[in-house]
């Protein structure tokens, strides 16, 4: 498999750069959906596999989106990486294109690694990667205004989530 032209973001959807995988040291690190070393990762990606072969980047510039291939993508379960963005990616691809897409999904990274550098005490990865993932920018951007002042980020992003009806937990 030849690098992908968007190396973060997976043909499903998933942004790998929201992805605690992505962010791991050692033999358990992922690099990402268009990695590097992806097939060796995950060697049999359907979604991968399709895009290939029909000659896109995301299932969303594909003329047969969505197929049945999303059936499955419920959003009901959760593992690594949260598929309950799975769909609301594609279709926000599909209605303002991949290049706006990415650069929202850059200001997530943005904070994601600040909070990584800047507030994680070694045991909030998940955490962060999750609220970067769920919230909105415009609230994830506040947190660390906030978080600047000396309010515990971690609060910050709890309040956040429930304004916004999100829970900040892997669902299994």
């Amino acid at each position: 498999m030849a690098l992908r032209k968007y190396p973060t973001i997976g043909c499903c959807g998933i942004d790998c750069g929201l992805c605690p995988r992505f962010y791991t040291e050692g033999s358990s690190r992922c690099p990402g959906c268009g990695g590097e070393g992806f097939e060796s990762v995950h060697p049999s990606c359907r979604y991968v596999t399709c895009c290939e072969k029909r000659g896109v980047n995301i299932c969303a510039e594909c003329t047969e989106f969505p197929c049945k291939r999303f059936e499955k993508e419920t959003g009901e379960h959760d593992s690594f990486v949260l598929h309950r963005k799975v769909m609301p990616n594609q279709r926000l691809i599909a209605g303002i294109g991949i290049d706006e897409f990415i650069k929202q999904q850059r200001k997530r990274i943005s904070f994601l690694e600040n909070a990584l550098e800047q507030h994680n005490n070694g045991r909030n990865k998940n955490f962060y990667c999750i609220a970067a993932t769920l919230l909105t920018v415009e609230k994830l951007e506040q947190a660390l205004i906030l978080a600047g002042n000396g309010e515990p980020l971690k609060a910050i992003l709890n309040t956040f989530a429930d304004e916004e009806g999100q829970v900040l937990k892997l669902r299994k």
